[in-house]
């Protein structure tokens, strides 16, 4: 009987693996076809040189154009390479920003409406006129303004949208009194190109581009007070150096505020009577005050160690920074540069002070609080530098110095009552 050879099922044999083809490990390959495969595999491209790779467009070759890709959209700027250049350097700014570029057109711009409000302002700076931190307010405004329009709109095309983004923007950061704020300071720099015949007719802001006063008053009211304890004080007070116990011992007993330090000239002060006599910076209204022993002897120690002013205005200024410059000053390039909040700040912070609305300006809040319980208002507010449009005020000369020490010395017993006088 013949015999048959079983085979094993198809789905048994074992196939042949297949290599990834490789002409370098290949052995049925010519070794010329391999060095030829191989360069292939491995062009180089043109390397680029230093200046091109600085220069901030590309040359896409399909459309002979210069371009740039900015948040996944490509932008095309012309054929000219120099031409390109310019104009991505007009719009740069609108683009990165997702803005459309209006370009550089005739017109009042944001840029220029903005450097002639600051320079007129800077004007009132330098006469008096005007607070250096007014100012800073004014600065971070009108940067905010171009960072949100750009700095080629023209003014006449703005619309009420465009406010609209910019409180959204303002609102990111801020409450409804920030929100205020930045709509006031807006309102002013607008105001100022219609007052200055820079436009035709006033800016339409919309009628969101607002807030209510009566929304403002509930969110000022639901804010921690602007005031310090007297425990929290004498650590203040303790811990502090020199230059800024002065400082604080005259924003506490005077009410003095960032500004009125950074003016205080040395002539105000009778050291040995133991007064100040100082203006008010911001209104120009006479002040009279009383010092305590304590505010004294620490004015005398800051006044020895004071180093010598940078520039010869600031001869007779009490109070300088440590690089020889004012308190309170303008900066091209911060804006508004305040030495006595910053330094003030990182001393709450180290000793465990700090909370929302509390800096070096809550002292003179701290003032005007506890003085209050003297009731003898004509008297704080000569003190203060507020001024007084009651009949009274107009027919009041002169406010006794009693009066005014009274005052003072009530404030002192509050912060120190183990200095209280005996009755």
């Amino acid at each position: 009987m013949q015999q048959f050879t079983s085979f094993p099922p198809a789905a048994s044999i074992p196939r042949p693996r297949l290599a990834v083809f490789d002409p370098e490990e290949s052995p049925v390959i010519a070794a010329d076809t391999r060095e030829t495969l191989a360069a292939g595999s491995k062009r180089k491209r043109k390397s680029k040189s230093k200046a091109d790779r600085d220069f901030p467009l590309w040359f896409h070759g399909a459309s002979g154009r210069w371009c740039r890709t900015i948040n996944k959209v490509r932008h095309y700027f012309g054929t000219d390479k120099d031409a390109a250049l310019a104009k991505w350097l007009d719009d740069k700014d609108d683009l990165i920003a997702g803005r459309t570029p209006r370009g550089k057109v005739g017109g009042l711009t944001i840029a220029d409406l903005c450097n002639r409000f600051l320079t007129s302002k800077q004007m009132l700076v330098d006469s008096g006129e005007l607070a250096v931190r007014t100012w800073g307010g004014y600065k971070a405004a009108t940067d905010r303004i171009v960072n949100v329009f750009g700095k080629n709109r023209l003014v006449v095309d703005l619309a009420s949208e465009d406010f609209e983004k910019l409180r959204k923007q303002v609102a990111k950061t801020n409450g409804l009194v920030g929100i205020a704020n930045n709509v006031r300071l807006t309102r002013i720099v607008f105001k100022f190109a219609y007052d200055s015949g820079l436009i035709e007719a006033p800016v339409r802001f919309g009628p969101t581009f607002r807030v209510k006063q009566d929304k403002i008053r509930k969110a000022t009211a639901a804010k921690p007070a602007r005031m310090f304890e007297a425990t929290e004080l004498q650590t203040i007070i303790k811990a502090c150096d020199d230059s800024m116990r002065a400082m604080v011992l005259l924003g506490i007993n005077c009410g003095f505020g960032q500004n009125d330090l950074a003016n205080l000239p040395q002539s105000a002060f009778d050291l040995d009577a133991g007064w100040v006599a100082f203006a008010r910076p911001k209104t120009g209204v006479a002040r009279r005050c009383a010092l305590w022993p304590e505010t004294v002897a620490a004015l005398r120690k800051a006044i020895a160690q004071r180093p010598e002013p940078k520039t010869p205005e600031d001869a007779d200024c009490v109070f300088l920074t440590h690089h020889r410059n004012r308190l309170v000053r303008a900066s091209k390039k911060f804006g508004h540069i305040d030495a006595v909040a910053l330094e003030f700040g990182k001393l709450l912070v180290e000793l465990k002070l700090k909370r929302p609305g509390l800096q070096f300006y809550a002292l003179r809040h701290t003032h005007r609080t506890i003085a209050d319980a003297t009731r003898d208002f004509p008297a704080i507010d000569t003190i203060m530098g507020h001024s007084d449009s009651s009949m009274g005020g107009r027919y009041r000369e002169r406010i006794d110095d009693s009066r005014l020490k009274a005052v003072t010395d009530h404030v002192r017993a509050w912060l120190f009552p183990s200095k209280r006088k005996p009755r």
